[in-house]
C-alpha cells in the first residue's frame, strides 16, 4: 500500500495547505484528497511542484508499504 505523508512534510517545513495550494496552483481540495490518502493518482507535474516547493523529494512524501495480512483464526 502507498501511504502519502504530506501532512508530516508540511508539518517539518511548518507550511498550511492553503499555501502551499496557492504555491503548486492546486486547489486545497484536490490537496485534502492527497493529504488524507484516498487519491487514487498524481500527476509527476503536481509531485514535482510539491516537492520543489517543500523542498524534498518523492520518497518524502510517498511511502510504500507491505501489507500486512491478518492472522489466521486458531479455533
Amino acid at each position: 500500500m502507498i501511504v502519502v505523508n504530506l501532512d508530516i512534510m508540511l508539518a517539518k517545513r511548518k507550511m498550511r495547505l492553503q499555501e502551499l495550494s496557492e504555491k503548486v496552483d492546486v486547489s486545497i481540495q484536490n490537496l485534502s484528497i492527497l493529504k488524507t490518502g484516498k487519491a487514487k493518482a498524481i500527476r509527476f507535474s503536481t509531485l514535482e511542484a510539491i516537492c520543489h516547493h517543500l523542498q524534498c523529494q518523492p520518497g518524502d512524501i510517498l511511502e510504500f508499504r507491505e501489507d500486512i495480512p491478518s492472522s489466521p483464526e486458531i479455533d
